[in-house]
């Protein structure tokens, strides 16, 4: 495997890349980081598969971080080092200066050598023309101090696979597949390739800048540390998957932490009755039991623009744990409130419920502009009893209303009925009171707490059960 190969050297680079897989969001512990240590010792270092196998069956908990894994993985234990330049380019007995030619003809060629090894799925010969394609097309010549010199979207544009997909598409056709097979094939081809494209280049960022900061640059972070305001669509289609298995996992949490705390005070009288079969010695105690408390929680949304989101996997989260409330309704607004409790039906499809409540959105906007006061105000008239002493009211938006009435009196009415309140905002804390945020004369009336990924949506939502 290349990379330091000394005793000291390694030790580094292995304490350098567990820490950037906690700046990546797995949680990394010092006990986990020991147990790499002896699965490294058992394997051999020849072997780059074997050594990231190891890491991965002892620093990896989930199948949603294997992604963020394996890109912090390939910074600090890079594949090749160096141009990687094949070996027509490669000047005889010379590995330290590289020929990259860049033209007409040059591009030709290697546009025609990616056609064929797409057209077979030649993984290692596309994984050659990934590496050759960012030597050749992708250095940004003249750069500044401190900017990468390497760029995948610049070899992207160069190379232009996507300008091949139909004749990848009829030499499929003419192997027998069909058409939407076929199609579905160029697309995850293609795919694969831009992947190694900008692996390609993050690698040789990495040698430029060192491997923290081609991390700090380039990798994502897990899925459940993704902006919900900043999510792309990939993200969000890995988050809708992510958020039932994050319900069970918090189910399955909640329950054991009720079995730990299932015992209430001390039953005296049953403790005493027990001792005088062992002659008066208290040898077991006996608890009475905890009355069960469960909420009624009423949720009240804002739908508007890329809070959408937030609010769309706050709800699916919710009612995935409905069977922990005692009841539960939703309520979603741009400027009006509609009621869509009916929309989250028992063994509903995520993504169908995703597709009713973004519909929902032009049910809840009279104007087209979020008001959180004309919201709060006629969710007051109109429903009237859907807040009360026993419920926990649980509001989501990001408190941005357009300079518009506030309706704080509005608000303070609902608080002040619900048993307790919550607002969950999306944006960063120090986002709030910018513009037209009034986050900090909402807060004042509900509690605010900064909610932007579903690791901390998982957390508020423990603590709210």
């Amino acid at each position: 495997m290349t990379g330091t190969t000394s005793a000291g050297g390694l030790l580094d680079r292995h304490l350098a890349f567990l820490q950037a897989l906690r700046s990546a969001g797995l949680p990394v512990s010092l006990a986990e980081g020991l147990d790499a240590v002896a699965a490294l010792s058992a394997v051999t270092w020849s072997d780059r598969e074997v050594v990231r196998d190891a890491y991965a069956a002892t620093l990896v908990k989930r199948q949603s971080q294997r992604p963020t894994f394996e890109a912090v993985f390939d910074l600090h234990f890079p594949r090749l080092v160096g141009g990687g330049a094949t070996a027509t380019d490669q000047p005889p007995g010379d590995q330290s200066k590289v020929v990259v030619r860049d033209g007409p003809e040059s591009l030709a060629a290697l546009r025609a050598d990616l056609e064929h090894a797409l057209a077979a799925n030649d993984q290692a010969q596309l994984r050659r023309l990934a590496t050759d394609a960012v030597g050749r097309f992708g250095a940004m010549r003249g750069r500044g101090p401190g900017l990468s010199r390497w760029s995948a979207y610049t070899t992207l544009q160069r190379v232009s696979p996507d300008s091949l997909v139909e004749q990848l598409l009829a030499a499929l056709l003419a192997e027998g597949r069909t058409e939407e097979e076929a199609s579905r094939v160029v697309r995850a081809r293609l795919a694969d390739f831009t992947r190694m494209v900008e692996e390609d280049a993050h690698r040789r960022i990495a040698e430029d800048k060192g491997p923290d900061h081609a991390t700090a640059a380039t990798v994502r972070p897990t899925i459940d540390r993704i902006d919900f305001t900043t999510a792309r669509r990939t993200d969000l289609d890995r988050m809708r998957r992510e958020i039932y298995p994050l319900a069970r996992r918090l189910a399955t949490r909640l329950t054991q932490e009720r079995h730990a705390r299932g015992r209430g005070a001390l039953d005296f009288r049953r403790t005493v009755r027990a001792s005088i079969s062992s002659g008066g010695v208290p040898l077991v105690t006996h608890h009475k039991p905890r009355r069960p408390h469960r909420t009624e929680l009423v949720v009240l949304c804002d739908v508007s623009g890329s809070v959408a989101n937030f609010a769309q996997f706050t709800l699916l989260l919710v009612y995935a744990l409905r069977d922990q409330f005692t009841k539960v309704r939703a309520f979603t607004f741009v400027d009006q409130v509609h009621e869509v409790t009916d929309r989250f039906r028992p063994g509903a499809d995520a993504a169908a419920v995703l597709t009713d409540l973004a519909a929902s959105a032009a049910q809840a906007s009279t104007w087209g502009r979020t008001n959180y006061g004309r919201a709060f105000s006629t969710f007051v008239d109109h429903y009237p009893d859907a807040v009360g002493p026993r419920s926990s009211l649980l509001i989501l938006g990001d408190a941005r209303s357009n300079y518009s009435d506030l309706a704080l009196p509005a608000l303070r009415q609902l608080a002040s009925s619900a048993r307790h309140s919550w607002w969950l905002n999306p944006e960063h804390r120090r986002h709030w009171d910018t513009g037209d945020s009034a986050a900090g004369e909402y807060a004042a009336i509900v509690p605010m707490v900064e909610c932007r990924n579903l690791a901390q949506l998982g957390e508020f939502v423990h603590d709210l059960v």
